[in-house]
């Protein structure tokens, strides 16, 4: 499946549904096979890119929208994997998840000497801290390298 015929049918399911969490899917995918035209990528990697879409399935209309949010992610995966792009806020929800479970650890061996639940509170708070720093470093530093989309 082309990129052009990918993003006229999610153009087309947007037109079609009302849900706002589906809405927000389909633009997700729209946005990022626009950006994706964009690049410039060369026919090798095109043709990888539309056998990676076809292997998604996301022409079959019985699909839900579960489907196309594990597509999306999967998809996402891929161009991470394969061509070493990320999409903006990647770095962002990895920080601030591994940092909060960090922070968890460092908040019960750390600030142990507060209360229990203000040195989790604080550990927490510090680790996700920590988590957004290195997010916003990861980012800007796949953004010089043009590998943000």
């Amino acid at each position: 499946m082309t990129g052009k015929k990918a993003i006229a049918h999610f153009r087309r399911l947007v037109a079609e549904t009302t849900k706002k969490s589906e809405i927000n899917v389909y633009q997700a995918f729209i946005r990022l096979l626009s950006k994706l035209e964009r690049r410039g990528l060369t026919q090798p990697e095109i043709e990888s890119l539309e056998s990676k879409l076809d292997a998604l399935e996301l022409i079959d209309p019985t699909k839900k929208i579960a489907h196309y949010k594990k597509a999306l992610g999967r998809f996402e995966r891929y161009l991470n994997e394969r061509f070493s792009f990320v999409t903006k806020g990647y770095y962002q929800k990895l920080g601030i998840g591994l940092g909060a479970a960090l922070g968890l650890l460092l908040g019960i061996v750390w600030f142990s000497g507060f209360a229990r639940s203000l040195g989790i509170s604080l550990g927490i708070s510090v680790g996700t801290l920590i988590g957004i720093i290195v997010a916003i470093y990861l980012e800007s530093r796949a953004k010089s390298s043009g590998n943000l989309i």
